[in-house]
């Protein structure tokens, strides 16, 4: 989930960052040779980089709030937090400072508040309900845009989340939608259970995770209670639980497999991926199972097939490789004879949470809401709030003309050759080969330093030096942490 440590104040920036946003005055190419020059500063620049000036706007471009947070997070006109609990529907005075929360459970008693203090976990289930609904509402305009002839039907696990009134809030707001739940343990199980009891009785209650034998007495007696349960096989062995517990409590029990896929991600727990992964059945141990069924007269409870080719998977591109594969094996139990009904696609289908948009991290996503699933679910509802006891801020030694001769001179080859290039990149107002070339400088440096070739004085000049080009070509000063 989003963790929130500050109030953004739209009168007054954050040190280290009192410049425009977007601002394209950077000063005009100068000659580099020896100390970079200080750029030339206006009076009127000097006005537009004061704190005074210092808008929501920038505060929200700063922390990327409209990357992680969109479309249930901005920043007000008061510069604070404010949460829009029906996404882009949120009218104006539906939105909530969230200081104005901190503040009222925060403040004693005496003057009004609850006392409470940090940190403190805020939730908003109106976030949760529009979530489901969004969810809900992207997938059917896929179904219906594609020519889709059945449904979708989600499943929230447990495990991202076991707070009972958030899976209580699920059940209740997911009804419509026929929403269901994910169990991956005993304790889970009866959570689960407990809150379907309330729900749609077509939502399926999806028992996986390992299973011994009082787990899958717990799920043939939710199958008793009339809820849709569905036992996951993940293990071989468990088949024959499923077996001699079904005609002990006299049950006819709903059976799924795990594949386990030879398609893999390196993502986030893409170890539990591939045909190398702890979890799921082979294609040989699937053909095991089915026979095993058919010598019982079980054959017609094969119902479900579940995959999951791991969690915050960063692009749907391997999803459809996982699927296409999934799809196949589907087809070939139907064809041997398996009472085939669901195609459960689990894993998680991740939230963007670096705001990057990338399908290269691991703390990010390459799609939107039209794609998600799972943890996205939750993510946004609940926010983490707790006090910022201390801030650290990265400085380097301030660098005078003697100490970058000094610098430079003490530089290899090919430290010098990147120096060149910078020098140039200065001169032709190229500011982003700049930032390539002092980065790439810093590295060799750094390189040189393992190897023993330069100093402890020279790399902390590395610094410094990398510093002055930045204030050169306009950057802001270094970004100051908070704990």
């Amino acid at each position: 989930m989003p963790a929130l440590a500050c109030c953004v104040d739209a009168a007054l920036a954050p040190p280290g960052y009192a410049f425009h946003a977007g601002d394209s005055s950077l000063p005009s190419p100068v000659q580099f040779s020896g100390v970079p020059p200080a750029p030339t500063t206006t009076p009127t620049a000097s006005i537009e980089n004061s704190p005074s000036h210092w808008s929501p706007s920038l505060s929200s471009a700063l922390y990327k709030i409209d990357a992680w947070g969109a479309p249930y997070f901005s920043v007000n006109h008061s510069g604070n937090i404010a949460v829009r609990p029906y996404g882009t529907d949120t009218l104006a005075h539906q939105e909530i400072d969230l200081l104005k929360i901190v503040r009222k459970v925060s403040d004693p008693k005496s003057v009004g508040g609850l006392g409470l203090q940090l940190p403190l976990i805020v939730r908003l289930p109106d976030v949760l309900k529009n979530r489901l609904e969004s969810l809900q509402s992207a997938f059917n305009f896929a179904i219906q845009s594609q020519g889709y002839e059945a449904h979708y039907q989600g499943v929230y696990p447990v495990k991202c989340n076991q707070d009972r009134f958030v899976v209580e809030d699920i059940v209740r707001f997911g009804s419509p939608f026929r929403f269901g739940l994910e169990a991956g343990s005993k304790p889970e199980l009866l959570l689960a259970m407990s809150c379907l009891c309330k729900g749609n009785p077509e939502a399926l209650l999806v028992c996986n995770g390992f299973k011994d034998g009082e787990y899958i007495s717990l799920a043939l007696l939710a199958r008793k209670l009339a809820l849709n349960t569905v036992i996951v096989l993940e293990q071989e062995e468990e088949l024959d639980l499923v077996l001699a517990l079904s005609r002990k409590m006299s049950v006819r029990p709903v059976i799924g497999v795990r594949a386990k896929l030879r398609t893999k991600h390196s993502g986030h727990f893409g170890s539990t991926s591939g045909e190398k992964g702890k979890f799921g059945l082979t294609t040989t141990q699937i053909l095991r199972v089915v026979k095993r069924l058919e010598e019982a007269a079980m054959l017609d409870c094969l119902q479900l097939l579940h995959i999951h080719i791991g969690s915050q998977i960063p692009s749907t591109a391997l999803l459809a490789d996982g699927v296409g594969e999934a799809a196949q094996i589907y087809c070939e139990l139907v064809r041997l004879g398996a009472h085939m009904q669901v195609l459960d696609i689990g894993g998680g289908l991740g939230i963007d949470y670096d705001g990057s948009k990338s399908g290269n991290s691991d703390l990010s996503v390459a799609y939107g809401l039209e794609d998600e699933s799972g943890r996205a679910i939750v993510s946004h509802h609940s926010i983490l709030i707790f006090e910022a006891v201390s801030a650290s801020v990265s400085s380097a030694a301030s660098m005078t003309s003697a100490g970058c001769q000094y610098f430079i001179e003490g530089l290899t080859e090919d430290a010098r050759s990147d120096y060149r290039n910078l020098s140039a990149a200065v001169v032709r107002g190229e500011h982003d080969t700049c930032l390539l070339y002092a980065e790439q400088l810093k590295q060799r440096c750094v390189d040189h330093f393992k190897e023993g070739s330069i100093g402890m004085e020279q790399l902390a000049a590395v610094d410094g030096f990398c510093e002055l080009v930045g204030k050169v070509i306009g950057l802001s000063e270094p970004v100051r942490t908070t704990m």
